[in-house]
């Protein structure tokens, strides 16, 4: 009987181990008569490539649990992951079709235990990772982890969704992930000399960090098993440990010998002489509204999103409400309706650098279906609660035209009843002299379809094209 071998490279590719193992399966192959062998092993016997092998059967059909199990399963750096699952495959499609649905069996046992060491250092990945900034690179971030499984290729994505607005990357010693922005690039192993130490944040982070720990619930075991010792080293956190269990008793103790203190209302300070408050800059403005808790959108919404663009821009756009990419990056008008607004700008003769872009309302309200985050007009209230952040951005900016994009955007300008297809496109002057006119949102020139679709984006490129005068004096 023949003998073959089988080289998953890189070990953890799912695509590639499928491809070996539906060559295999359609020679009719057994198990015991593979080799199988991954980047750090090599085959002793010079065997032929089990990919080579003669089909005698057409590929069957693989169930989608055995292809989830699979994706976590090759990313351990157990040697017999790929054997192990093609021998369930192999019994799966030999007469053992439930064997998945078995947790007393030895294989399935090892695959579903290999799979919960992966997820499991997954998640402590996405916890323990920490981004230094490149010293003289700003907005340049580096940092170092050292997994216990191949898992950077399947951890990376997220972190390319959740810090989508800056360039980072992720030494490890076997892999490097780099994300600029647009695309997410994968490259060879590092070395943690080539990852930065220290950044000038850190010391703040130590202190609030220091100052959110709860003495009042440590459960130093707990702690331990969530936060195993062996990351400490690179958590600046974790140098406060000790001394923060070491002093927790005492702090306990001072918390309840300290009287009550009832409820005191913050009062703004009085303006000396009547005279008006001075305005903030915008990063002053930007900071404050992170804060802002005036309507209950903040607590599902990753960050506020606030305006961006010069201070002393010539035209304002404003939005409805972040979307899902806005939320993640903090940045307006970065999703797919960002992307045809820049399309649409750009065939209007407009540079959106030298624009104000923001939104009526700064939190991204969603419906949670699944793993997905489907957006939801945001009510009146909503609106009413981030006017004053809307108003003041105004005061600073000063526009000479402000566009308001899409129905929510054109009441927060304009007030309650203005009805955007009747009234779309023509200029209206506010009472601060300002001209300002609506038009359509990129987001529902996206939802039109066919032949709808097309003359939505003609409209919104039309509408624009009358900011060129404004946008083109001095």
């Amino acid at each position: 009987m023949s003998r073959w071998s089988a080289r998953v490279e890189p070990p953890w590719d799912l695509q590639e181990w499928r491809r070996l193992a539906r060559a295999a399966l359609c020679a009719g192959v057994a198990p015991h008569d593979i080799d199988w062998t991954g980047a750090d092993q090599g085959s002793l016997l010079g065997l032929p490539d089990v990919a080579d092998a003669p089909a005698l059967h057409a590929p069957p059909r693989v169930p989608a649990t055995l292809l989830q199990l699979a994706n976590s399963v090759l990313c351990h750096r157990d040697p017999g992951g790929s054997a192990l699952l093609y021998r369930l495959l192999w019994r799966i499609t030999h007469g053992e079709p439930r064997v998945l649905g078995n947790p007393a069996d030895p294989d399935t046992h090892r695959a579903h235990a290999l799979g919960q060491a992966v997820r499991r250092d997954s998640h402590k990945m996405k916890a323990f990772v920490r981004f230094r900034e490149v010293a003289g690179q700003k907005d340049n971030f580096v940092a170092w982890f050292e997994p216990e499984n191949f898992i950077v290729d399947r951890v990376a994505p997220f972190f390319a969704r959740r810090f989508a607005g800056m360039h980072w990357a992720i030494l490890t010693p076997y892999r490097s992930a780099a994300w600029d922005r647009e695309a997410l690039v994968f490259g060879a192993g590092a070395d943690r000399s080539q990852a930065p130490t220290e950044d000038a944040g850190e010391d703040l982070w130590r202190t609030y960090y220091a100052n959110i720990f709860n003495p009042a619930r440590i459960n130093p075991r707990m702690m331990r098993q969530e936060m195993p010792q062996r990351y400490w080293k690179h958590l600046p956190e974790a140098q406060l440990i000790p001394g923060l269990l070491r002093d927790a008793g005492a702090r306990v103790a001072a918390m309840d010998a300290r009287p009550a203190e009832p409820a005191r209302r913050r009062i703004p300070a009085p303006v000396p002489n009547g005279a008006p408050a001075p305005l903030p800059g915008l990063p002053a403005l930007r900071t404050a509204a992170r804060e802002c808790r005036a309507c209950p959108l903040w607590q599902p919404a990753t960050q506020t999103v606030f305006g961006e663009g010069p201070q002393d821009a010539r035209i304002m756009l404003v939005g409805e409400q972040p979307g899902d990419a806005e939320d993640l990056s903090g940045r307006p008008f970065v999703g797919p309706a960002g992307k045809l607004l820049d399309q649409a700008l750009a065939e209007a003769g407009i540079n959106r650098e030298a624009l104000y872009l923001t939104n009526a309302v700064k939190h991204f309200r969603f419906e949670q279906r699944g793993k997905q985050r489907l957006h939801r007009n945001p009510d009146a209230a909503h609106v009413s609660a981030c006017s004053t952040w809307l108003a003041q951005e105004t005061a600073i900016v000063q526009p000479r035209a402000i566009v308001c994009l899409g129905a929510t955007a054109a009441r927060a300008v304009f007030g309650p009843g203005f009805a955007l297809m009747q009234e779309r496109g023509c200029w209206r002057t506010r009472d601060d002299g300002t001209r300002a006119f609506a038009t359509v949102h990129p987001a529902w020139v996206l939802r039109q379809t066919g032949e709808a679709r097309e003359a939505g984006y003609r409209l919104l490129v039309a509408d624009l094209c009358l900011l060129h005068e404004t946008y083109a004096a001095p």
